[in-house]
């Protein structure tokens, strides 16, 4: 699974702002817009980036695109940061198993 585009699209901290509007409500570009300060085009290409990374869905409704967020857009990362818990899960066991017998 290819999880570089999610990470790029929550490396940014416009997008990750974008991401909390997001949960809220359901947003056209130019309400998006509204709350920064840069041209609608910055806008768009930031919620391209967000799209891409699987994070929002775009739907068409006449001449607006709606963006919504993705409820299941952070899967890829939860099941990667998932591996790494049950890692150092694995690691911790095994130094406090290793420190327990030493001090037996």
């Amino acid at each position: 699974m290819d999880t570089q585009p999610t990470f790029r699209a929550l490396a940014d901290p416009t997008r990750r702002d974008i991401l909390l509007m997001l949960r809220d409500r359901d947003m056209t570009i130019a309400e998006v817009a509204q709350n920064f300060d840069m041209t609608r085009a910055a806008v768009k290409k930031h919620l391209t980036v967000l799209s891409d990374g699987g994070l929002i869905t775009v739907r068409a409704q006449g001449r607006k695109r709606i963006n919504a967020l993705n409820p299941t857009g952070m899967a890829p990362i939860r099941d990667w940061l998932t591996f790494f818990d049950a890692f150092w899960d694995d690691r911790l066991n095994a130094l406090k198993t290793a420190i327990e017998k030493e001090t037996q």
